[in-house]
């Protein structure tokens, strides 16, 4: 059997490479958070007895994307 030597990259590198990993992610998920949000402001859910601050539907589409994308990443 033959010895399997790895290369590591360095931290700085693969931190800039997850970087681009999740905005090439959340770049192609928008749309679909997009369309999500939209549905949500046309059918509204009930509302809970917490009053929340209203976004618009593109900062909640960003929202829903920041918070699901991560789980991609999960391994």
């Amino acid at each position: 059997m033959g010895v399997v030597m790895q290369r590591s990259m360095p931290a700085s590198s693969r931190q800039h490479s997850e970087a681009v990993q999740f905005r090439i992610i959340l770049a192609a998920t928008y749309p679909f958070f997009l369309a999500a949000a939209l549905v949500q402001r046309v059918f509204p859910q009930p509302r809970s007895a917490i009053p929340q601050q209203r976004r618009s539907v593109f900062a909640e589409a960003r929202a829903m994307a920041v918070s699901a994308i991560p789980f991609v990443f999960m391994g």
